[in-house]
């Protein structure tokens, strides 16, 4: 297991979850909702995925994450579960591509 704590710098998903919302914390719904809602679907598939690694890295059972009625509830979102997934110190294996699929994300926004 690892060492890092939530919000550790050298982290590279806490990293690339403080670029992203950085990029995205600011949006209203009209820009969340923009491309036929695209944008928020696929925001929140990310939240899912990191939600399920950091469920497999504390061994409880996946848990579908609510869609909340506001988009812009999203980034806050995110960077609870990327700080439930930190926290429970899994193997960089688990850390790398959660931060890759966050980077993605970004570039794709």
């Amino acid at each position: 297991m690892g060492t890092r704590q939530p919000g550790d710098q050298t982290d590279p998903l806490t990293r690339q979850v403080q670029l992203l919302v950085r990029q995205v914390g600011h949006w209203e719904n009209p820009r969340w909702a923009a491309g036929g809602g695209r944008r928020a679907s696929e925001f929140h598939q990310l939240v899912q995925y990191v939600a399920d690694l950091g469920a497999a890295a504390e061994g409880r059972p996946v848990r579908p994450v609510p869609r909340l009625r506001l988009d812009t509830a999203l980034p806050d979102q995110l960077r609870v579960v990327a700080a439930d997934l930190v926290r429970a110190s899994p193997e960089p294996a688990t850390l790398e591509p959660a931060a890759a699929a966050v980077r993605r994300l970004r570039d794709q926004l």
